[in-house]
């Protein structure tokens, strides 16, 4: 059962649209591609524990504090005895494993050492269960998803669990049975209650709205050339069609994601979708859609 979900992350979705309409700096970039990555290769995971049948609490990415550190889990497991902690790496290509280091050899680069990510995570994690009366054995483990993952001089007698064991690793938590009774979903229910949330929008702020390009964006292949025909929006690059509504209230959810502070304005929405011609049609979309409020001049949607 599954008590905390993955949605996209925050971040991701603000450096996604900040992509599509600006050019963002060459670490930004970088930051962005590893992170749709590894977002990715988590919901992978997610699909393969999602089948697992022995009753089990299945809580996602969470965010936690044990004596003033704050720790990411992956994928935590709550069963009867013990609980899994998983630490998921999407990694693709060659790697090298050389004395207790982890070598890209794309970028002949040293990397983060998942194992010491693993066993941060796994130590702060006892401590915090300790604090709340619980001594659950933890078994933690690394799991590289991708199937294009190699490592070379790979450890023996680590907690790793590499592609090509994945199938036989899943196979063999199904057959472990599993009794779950209310101390375990008190538990659960006590982290998700635990979980917290880091506001990434400083980190950004240094891209104002001006500078952003405007438009209606293809909601399919994300191509600003997108005209405007009655009550529909059209691409002219795959040519997908989307109602006109629509498209003005995803704008709308795109300067909301971005500038949540920023009051949604009819002026704001028509300059921001640039290729809709008409005033009126984005006036008669927001009042349709959304809460008014203000007097004539300061007049604002929610």
């Amino acid at each position: 059962m599954i008590l905390k979900d993955r949605p996209e992350p925050l971040e991701l979705r603000i450096l996604k649209l900040l992509d599509a309409r600006t050019e963002l700096e060459e670490k930004e970039k970088k930051y962005l591609h590893n992170k749709a990555k590894g977002y990715e290769g988590e919901k992978m995971f997610d699909l393969l524990t999602g089948k697992l049948n022995p009753p089990s609490y299945l809580l996602h990415d969470l965010l936690l504090e044990s004596n003033n550190s704050k720790f990411q889990i992956d994928t935590l497991m709550i069963r009867q005895d013990p609980i899994y902690l998983f630490e998921v790496k999407n990694y693709e290509g060659d790697f090298n494993y050389e004395n207790g280091r982890f070598y890209s050899l794309a970028i002949k680069k040293e990397i983060k050492n998942p194992l010491l990510q693993l066993e941060r995570c796994e130590s702060l994690l006892r401590q915090l269960l300790q604090s709340l009366g619980y001594h659950l054995t933890i078994e933690a483990y690394v799991i590289f998803i991708n199937p294009k993952f190699h490592l070379y001089q790979s450890p023996m007698n680590k907690p790793i669990i590499y592609p090509n064991q994945l199938p036989d690793f899943m196979c063999k938590l199904n057959r472990k049975s599993s009794t779950l009774n209310g101390r375990h979903k008190s538990l659960a229910e006590q982290l998700v209650s635990m979980h917290q949330t880091e506001s990434p929008y400083e980190k950004y702020s240094k891209y104002s709205i001006d500078m952003l390009k405007k438009g209606i964006i293809c909601a399919v292949c994300h191509s600003f050339d997108v005209s405007s025909f009655d009550k529909h929006v059209q691409c002219q690059v795959c040519g997908h069609c989307e109602g006109l509504d629509s498209a003005v209230l995803r704008a709308v959810g795109e300067i909301k994601l971005l500038y949540p502070n920023e009051k949604i304005t009819t002026n704001l929405v028509f300059e921001w979708c640039e290729s809709i011609d008409s005033k009126k049609t984005i006036r008669r979309v927001l009042k349709q859609n959304l809460i008014c409020n203000g007097k004539t001049k300061g007049l604002f949607y929610e």
